[in-house]
């Protein structure tokens, strides 16, 4: 079969490499000069399964309103008369309850867990290199109220069987001795000893070349204008080069997804929700992380990437403005100076924004659509390097027709229910 793969951010190139593995002939389409240059570039490098939550939770609206009043604040709102930011801040309210949180993030914990499995045969099949450590993330809580906080999520990772560990201020210092400079600034931790970090972009870009491997053909420098229908099949794809043909098609445009889609009459939750990094250079490897801190109090991730500490976090709702602000900037270095003050040169830094494209209710949507021969992989939000792999796999088998090796249950965008038209869906890919 021929498909055709929008986009060529991590989420695209693991798609296109899981495709050419299945046997399929795969062109991929890509406005940038190459592969992971926009969300994909400089993310936290987290591949975090332990962590993987959806941002809507009980007492969430009340956080951010406090949040929102802190000078290093993890949240800021530019309002503007765009309804669709509207519609999406709503949706995300609604699933701020109890109930919609533990269903949203098992969702999330089933796709994460079966993307670092899937990951890590990759990297036993192939041997890809990517600065990886295996290290396990470290949730750092500064205060009890943080602490006591965390028995909820502890009580889902126990029900969904992911390790962790409950570690105080001693433990935290044996797994991360460079916290020990700073001791009197946290009281403990919870550990995911299963996660992972490393370079997003690096990983991103070794796929692609074990794609092309596959035969997986890389178009460059070609803008997507519109996506072309014939009653309920996708014929083809209007680009900067002409007419593209081919039996099925991905989308995976991350933030801009629901731009192409709407002019087919879908409309899927997915809003640009801003993210910074910095990438600073380290001076004392001594005085670095050795894996991931996440500072609970700002949701910063500090992650050790090779000879460079990436500092990732805030989440601004701000549309498709892609403009560096300081005082986000700002955040990121005081997070990081106050743990870890002898690691890094921050007058070094490189200071970098993207768009992630989330979803209200956290879960990415992968699979089909209402066209016969049009799949989706995209609102993977803070998670897409966390589950490239892990959705690649599954939307190979979703084209192939293949039932994939996890439950598709609040997957596919049905979950949404009549805000779209009903999805054409083999019955025996459902479980």
């Amino acid at each position: 079969m021929k498909v055709v793969i929008l986009g060529a951010g991590v989420i695209g190139t693991a798609s296109a490499y899981y495709l050419a593995k299945a046997g399929h002939e795969v062109t991929v389409l890509e406005r940038q000069p190459a592969s992971g240059l926009e969300t994909s570039f400089a993310n936290a490098g987290e591949v975090s399964p332990g962590y993987s939550a959806p941002w809507a939770g009980p007492g969430i609206p009340l956080k951010a309103i406090k949040w929102l009043m802190m000078r290093h604040s993890p949240l800021a709102i530019h309002p503007s008369f765009d309804p669709h930011m509207w519609r999406w801040v709503t949706q995300m309210l609604m699933n701020c309850t109890s109930k919609r949180y533990e269903i949203n993030k098992g969702r999330m914990l089933r796709m994460a867990e079966y993307s670092r499995d899937v990951l890590q045969q990759l990297r036993s099949d192939t041997g890809i290199s990517y600065d990886e450590r295996t290290q396990g993330t470290l949730q750092l809580f500064r205060n009890q109220q943080q602490l006591d906080a965390s028995a909820t999520d502890i009580a889902i990772l126990k029900r969904y069987d992911v390790p962790y560990e409950s570690l105080d201020k001693a433990a935290c210092i044996k797994v991360e001795p460079a916290l020990a400079q700073v001791q009197q600034k946290f009281i403990g931790a919870l550990r995911l000893p299963g996660d992972e970090t490393g370079d997003c972009f690096k990983f991103t870009q070794n796929l692609a070349k074990l794609a092309e491997a596959l035969g997986v053909k890389f178009k460059y420098g070609v803008s997507i204008d519109r996506l072309i229908t014939e009653g309920d099949k996708m014929t083809g794809v209007m680009t900067s080069e002409g007419l593209v043909t081919a039996d099925s098609f991905v989308l995976a445009l991350g933030s801009y997804s629901p731009i192409l889609l709407r002019d087919l009459g879908i409309k899927i939750p997915v809003y640009p929700i801003k993210g910074y990094s910095i990438t600073v250079p380290i001076t004392d490897a001594a005085s670095a992380p050795e894996s991931t801190i996440m500072d609970e109090t700002y949701k910063v991730a500090i992650t050790r990437l090779g000879d460079r500490i990436r500092v990732g976090g805030t989440a601004e709702i701000a549309g498709y403005n892609l403009e560096l602000r300081a005082a986000r900037r700002a955040t990121l270095e005081h997070s990081v100076t106050d743990l870890f003050p002898n690691g890094g040169d921050v007058a070094r830094a490189e200071f970098w924004t993207g768009l992630r494209p989330m979803t209200p209710d956290g879960t990415p949507i992968v699979g089909p659509t209402p066209f016969r021969n049009l799949f989706l992989n995209t609102g993977h939000g803070t998670l897409g390097w966390t589950m490239a792999c892990g959705s690649g796999q599954f939307i190979a088998d979703v084209v192939s027709g293949k039932r994939p090796e996890i439950s598709t249950e609040g997957l596919f965008m049905d979950r949404y229910g009549s805000v779209n038209k009903p999805i054409i869906v083999a019955k025996e890919l459902q479980s």
